[in-house]
């Protein structure tokens, strides 16, 4: 089980993404050691996901999912083929009539992986041609999708987004032009924008940032920016069409007060949620006095301070 925040970001987006389609289950564990399954899917249908791309059909039966944010060496591979064989094991105890072609498939994700590892697994590139997507031998029931080698086109985005480097930037600016309606768009920004904090949160922590995790902060900062300028302007406009009956000037004034207010809330909440994984009803209780502070002096202090620092702080 990791606490790093692209590890964290990957089974948050992967869990956003496919929950509509059927049960997610994060970090499951294994009784034969304490060991995790980043991620497992079981369909609710066989339908596919046309709206998910290449993801989507990836998922039309059960899944498992291990995301690397570097590239995967022998060892990784060894280590989730075995977690699919003790995962396989235990749902064959339970039934041993289970269908071969039900079992678990396990997915590896990967940026990049060596020419030598992929001839070493027995790996073959997958019968439809898509380059980056191979086949280990059918009894293993594992494939590894090397993101870098994927073609950029918008059935691959959702894997690209868990890229590295260029290759993720190039995603997210490409989720970023999606359209507004698009039922994954906003929810997938946000988790986006709380691996931003998190990245944020080491630098403040003068922990060392890789130099593509600096370009990503670089990159996602001006969206950030934007996205609250929206939520401002969101604001604006519900103060205006309230106050409208009590003369201009008050709902101008109103809308102004009530973006600035949505702004500073969206970024705590995120704040907290990406610091604590979960806002517990006490620190919920504190988010107004959080917020009664300018976004240049709390953003600070959310980053930085403890559960019980901000407790102390900012209860009553």
């Amino acid at each position: 089980m990791t606490r790093f925040p692209h590890d964290d970001f990957a089974k948050n987006y992967l869990t956003e993404l496919l929950s509509p389609l059927g049960e997610v289950q994060t970090e499951h564990p294994l009784s034969s050691e304490i060991r995790y399954i980043d991620v497992w899917f079981i369909p609710r249908t066989a339908t596919t996901a046309h709206h998910l791309g290449l993801l989507g059909r990836l998922v039309n039966h059960s899944a498992l999912f291990e995301p690397f944010r570097n590239p995967v060496t022998r060892q990784n591979i060894r280590s989730c083929v075995n977690k699919l064989f003790t995962l396989q094991e235990g749902l064959l105890r339970e039934n041993r009539s289970w269908p071969e072609n039900e079992l678990p498939y396990l997915w590896i994700l990967t940026p990049t992986a060596s020419s030598a590892i992929l001839e070493d697994c027995a790996a073959l590139g997958e019968e439809n041609g898509i380059s980056g997507i191979y086949q280990l031998p059918f009894i293993l029931h594992t494939g590894i999708i090397v993101i870098h080698q994927l073609p950029v086109t918008p059935e691959t985005l959702w894997l690209r987004i868990l890229g590295k480097g260029r290759v993720q930037q190039q995603a997210i600016e490409e989720l970023q032009r999606m359209p507004s309606d698009h039922p994954h768009r906003e929810n997938t920004l946000e988790l986006v924008y709380n691996l931003l904090a998190q990245l944020e949160m080491r630098r403040a922590q003068e922990q060392p940032l890789e130099t593509e995790e600096e370009e990503l902060i670089m990159q996602l900062s001006p969206i950030y920016l934007q996205r609250l300028e929206e939520a401002t302007q969101r604001g604006v406009e519900q103060g205006l069409a309230q106050g409208l009956e009590q003369g201009l000037e008050q709902g101008l004034e109103q809308g102004l007060e009530q973006g600035t207010q949505q702004e500073r809330r969206a970024t705590a909440e995120s704040l907290l949620q990406t610091r604590f994984n979960s806002i517990d009803p006490q620190l919920r209780t504190i988010i107004d006095s959080i917020i009664s502070l300018p976004s240049q002096k709390f953003i600070p202090l959310l980053l930085t301070l403890s559960r019980e620092e901000l407790l102390e702080r900012f209860g009553s």
